[in-house]
């Protein structure tokens, strides 16, 4: 029996196979609504035979967003927009996931293709919020310190679009403390210089990252599974690292987090990551060791024996796919026979089996 195609239950949902897409954004959004192309892209994925499907980071406001063409979970339109694709994916016998997200400091940007430079508001951009005024890179503008009712309003946006999220017909709700978004800005000195209460001490610094998680955990069905993405390490001198992270791990498990998603960089412009096949999953098994939580490994994941590997030796209980899904969305049909593991193809499709 291959672990890769072993089922994972996590609460009371099982997902049929260890295989989930990373949510990778798609920059594809008109006003946050998903379009035809999100139904065509994810709808691949899952006919393709991914056991989870998690959408791109989806904005719990509009000042959230990274690009002006993200999706988004502020309004009950986008909720009626992601219908279709949760219940397309089920059908499938995928479970649909999607993962909420404040881009912080890293918003207001044009989408990679036209440059990804920060966007003024006379083209469509808006000044970025931030538990600091720093800017991502020296050249950007500082974004604007929030006040203290501001971070009660994110956890009361990231409330909102968990309730949109179960509404749209997802399963699992992720909530996105990763790559230097609002959320991990927080977490980071680097990123986090306040002197109140949400500032200075790594307890200070957890404190709104811990609670958005709690109140989403508080609205999320008990038995359906929160996932959290974090950063393990800003892989920069005196910021977030693993150590830091096993204690937000430690303490995100008392919440109610069934997954820790793990993750690194993205906080500083110029971090020097030291990018290889695996090169995060050391991270997935210290994190599952000593916190003692399902975790994930992602990044640089391409060969189906690696990815078996991963799970057999205990570095991580599931594996998120990113590029290889984008270059196959058919990578799980073909990594089952490469696995000898008999899975169900789609009917339309069984004369390829």
């Amino acid at each position: 029996m291959s672990q890769l195609f072993s089922p994972i239950k996590l609460r009371q949902l099982e997902i049929k196979n260890r295989i989930f897409l990373s949510p990778m954004c798609q920059y594809a959004a008109t006003d946050g609504l998903a379009g035809e192309w999100h139904a065509i892209h994810y709808g691949a994925r899952a006919t393709g035979g991914a056991g989870l499907l998690m959408v791109e980071a989806t904005a719990v406001a509009p000042e959230g967003r990274i690009t002006p063409h993200d999706l988004g979970l502020w309004d009950d339109h986008q909720t009626q927009a992601l219908q279709p694709i949760a219940r397309f994916i089920q059908a499938q016998d995928a479970t649909p996931a999607i993962q909420l997200a404040h881009a912080g400091r890293k918003g207001s940007c044009a989408a990679p293709w036209l440059g990804g430079n920060p966007l003024p508001p006379n083209q469509g951009g808006w000044r970025p919020i931030a538990p600091s005024p720093l800017p991502f890179t020296p050249q950007g503008d500082a974004p604007r310190e929030m006040r203290t009712a501001e971070i009660d309003a994110v956890v009361g946006q990231f409330v909102a679009a968990a309730h949109r999220a179960l509404a749209a017909g997802f399963r699992v709700v992720e909530v996105h403390m990763a790559h230097g978004y609002l959320l991990h800005a927080f977490l980071s000195p680097l990123a986090n210089q306040r002197k109140d209460e949400y500032g200075g001490s790594l307890e200070n610094r957890m404190r709104l990252p811990l609670r958005v998680a709690a109140a989403v955990r508080d609205v999320w069905p008990e038995s359906l599974p929160m996932f959290v993405r974090i950063s393990a390490t800003d892989w920069a001198p005196g910021g977030w690292d693993l150590e830091q992270s096993l204690a937000l791990a430690g303490a995100l498990k008392n919440i109610g987090a069934d997954l820790i998603d793990c993750s690194s960089g993205g906080l500083i412009a110029a971090a020097a990551v030291p990018l290889a096949p695996g090169f995060q999953t050391t991270f997935a098994e210290t994190v599952r060791r000593e916190a003692q939580i399902a975790t994930s490994a992602v990044g640089l994941i391409t060969e189906a024996i690696q990815a078996e590997h991963i799970l057999v030796s205990g570095q991580a209980d599931a594996v998120f796919l990113g590029r290889e899904l984008l270059r196959n969305p058919a990578w799980p049909l073909a990594a089952a026979r490469k696995l000898g593991a008999s899975v169900n193809w789609p009917l339309s499709y069984e004369r390829a089996k």
